[in-house]
């Protein structure tokens, strides 16, 4: 198996991940008004999606992540899709990541001192298909077992899809984690990150800490990163500190932009800036972080300035 990020490590010391798609993709106009969400305009705006892929990569982002999170059989199923309507739209969702790597790559001018960027297909939770807050909760009332299976024909089709690395994501407990790393194991060739959402700054979602559940993918050799995602960013040092304890493998977080939101009016309350962004990630750098980037609310100007930001402690970021 090979590890797609072991270059980058090695080379510059950090990847850099890009931002929040769904977010982005609405601040764009996109409506997401939908159990779907993002992976609804697989279905009706594919080139919106390809085109927030080609921003991030250009502002400087490694790693770009697909809109595969809420695409499920079972979700698309609902909306009329058949098991092979819903695998073509999950093989898209890469497709549109490649291509728009692809239309990155061409132009000499971004090859100047960079890397080939990567692309990951990202699984969301159990919870994101519930489409009602679930993946900040957990507590789902489901057996491992019966978490693998909701998660084998997905994750079947993304690990033949192209992707270099298959991103699960936003895992409210150690339960799926374990679930999700078991299953891997029936496609042995393909690399995985495994990152949790989080409640504070030592437990995950459900409440288990999350020092635990690193723990217990040490000894997985396809897991090749661990971390956080989707979570309040004051929280990312602490959570660090308790994963640094916890596990040997590349560490990792992605965290909302810093803006608060709204349950009850849908809304995003606050401002978060990409400078005050960016210092933030310097600090989690030097707290350990291999692999950063940002969640809901950031965009490609948070990862240009955190690109900028990172350079000036790893001046061999590529």
């Amino acid at each position: 198996m090979n590890d797609p990020f072991k270059s980058f490590l090695d080379s510059a010391g950090v990847v850099v991940l890009d931002g929040g798609l769904a977010t982005e993709l609405a601040r764009r106009g996109a409506d997401l008004n939908d159990p779907l969400w993002s992976a609804k305009l697989l279905i009706e705006q594919p080139d919106l999606i390809r085109a927030v892929h080609l921003d991030y990569y250009r502002a400087g982002a490694d790693v770009a992540t697909t809109a595969s999170y809420q695409a499920t059989f079972e979700g698309l199923a609902a909306r009329g899709f058949d098991a092979q309507a819903a695998a073509n739209l999950l093989r898209k969702s890469v497709t549109l990541a490649c291509e728009a790597r692809n239309l990155f790559w061409a132009d000499a001018a971004n090859r100047a001192g960079r890397r080939r960027p990567l692309v990951a297909a990202s699984i969301g939770p159990y919870g994101a298909m519930l489409a009602d807050g679930s993946e900040y909760r957990g507590h789902y009332g489901l057996s491992e077992s019966a978490l693998m299976d909701f998660h084998r024909r997905r994750l079947a089709v993304l690990a033949q899809s192209g992707a270099d690395v298959l991103a699960c994501e936003t895992l409210p407990c150690s339960i799926e984690a374990r679930a999700l790393t078991r299953l891997l194991q029936e496609f042995p060739d393909m690399p995985a990150w495994i990152s949790f959402s989080c409640r504070d700054g030592r437990h995950v979602s459900e409440g288990q800490r999350i020092a635990e559940c690193a723990a217990q993918l040490e000894p997985f050799g396809q897991v090749v990163a661990v971390g956080v995602n989707c979570t309040a960013p004051q929280h990312i040092e602490s959570l660090l500190a308790e994963l640094r304890g916890a596990t040997g493998k590349p560490l990792m977080v992605y965290p909302n932009s810093g803006e608060q939101y709204d349950a009850v009016t849908k809304t995003w309350q606050g401002c978060a800036t990409p400078l005050e962004f960016a210092h933030e990630a310097k600090r989690w750098c030097a707290a350990g972080a291999r692999l950063i980037g940002g969640c809901c609310r950031t965009t490609p100007d948070n990862v240009r300035a955190l690109r900028e930001a990172l350079l000036q402690s790893h001046p061999n970021v590529s």
